[in-house]
């Protein structure tokens, strides 16, 4: 409950700014606003990016350095060969909220920090947490950040030219009856809230593919920095308590945002195979 209404004051705050800084922007320029919305849309996103590892998820969890120099050490190790400038790894207490293992690298220039949560070191062997967070190091150095701000505002200008279509056709049907005057009436945010969740809803298979392209690759970094294709196999198995390991091709495009638990275990034993010496190869 005590975090359902951080969250609920974070939302407050974080989207008060964005309705303030749009409307502002919608005032100003009536005939460009998709342009400037989409920019005003960019710059919030890139400083929520930064700001909330420092400022927001401190709200909900406890993070600390991880002081055990047996997972600290490999993991400092993986970063320094890969030229990852990190000195600290982070430990956060996800036990609070959920069973889950997982890490994130997260934050964007100068904010960026890995972080893994106490459920993956409790549940997870060292070869498994070599691989979780070499995953997380590929996404650094396969500067999966910036393209993730380049697809977000590949995204947001979409969004607002859809947006304008739709906002002026349906001002001019029933805008009258509706009782708004135009993009800067703050009464028409609801129809502009409809047009954005419907956008982002149709689009949810594109969005989901872009990321899953992006774990992927993060997943073939860490397997070849890690080397360490039973921990990849076994901390897929783990994951697959709470998400299906198997899906079929049509669920996995729609609904995956990460590769399934199967493809990530194929991948594992592929690579694994392929390390074999000749005499030693599976029979298929």
């Amino acid at each position: 409950l005590g975090d359902e209404g951080k969250g609920l004051l974070v939302a407050l705050v974080a989207n008060l700014l964005m309705f303030a800084a749009l409307y502002a922007v919608f005032q100003r320029a009536p005939r460009l606003w998709w342009a400037f919305g989409t920019a005003v849309a960019v710059l919030l996103f890139m400083v929520g990016a930064m700001l909330a590892p420092v400022f927001v998820s401190p709200l909900f969890n406890k993070y600390q350095p991880v002081t055990d120099a047996t997972i600290r050490d490999p993991i400092l190790a993986l970063a320094r060969a890969n030229e990852i400038p990190v000195d600290r790894v982070y430990e956060f207490d996800a036990s609070r909220q959920t069973t889950r293992v997982s890490a994130n690298v997260s934050g964007f220039l100068g904010t960026t920090r890995i972080s893994l949560n106490d459920n993956l070191l409790k549940r997870c062997s060292l070869p498994e947490i070599r691989q979780v967070m070499s995953h997380e190091m590929g996404h650094y150095v396969l500067n999966h950040p910036a393209k993730g701000l380049s697809g977000f505002f590949i995204l947001a200008l979409a969004g607002f030219l859809i947006a304008r279509g739709a906002f002026d056709w349906a001002l001019r049907k029933w805008g009258p009856h509706w009782g708004i005057h135009g993009i800067a009436d703050p009464a028409g945010f609801p129809l502009l809230a409809l047009i954005f969740s419907t956008f982002f809803f149709v689009i949810t298979p594109l969005t989901n593919t872009f990321i899953r392209v992006m774990e992927r690759e993060a997943d073939a970094f860490s397997i070849n920095a890690a080397r360490e294709p039973d921990g990849m196999a076994q901390a897929a198995l783990k994951l697959g308590s709470y998400r299906k390991l198997n899906p079929g091709p049509i669920e996995e495009f729609i609904f995956y945002d990460h590769p399934s638990g199967r493809a990530r275990i194929r991948m594992a034993m592929d690579w694994k195979a392929a390390q074999l010496p000749a005499g030693d190869a599976p029979i298929k």
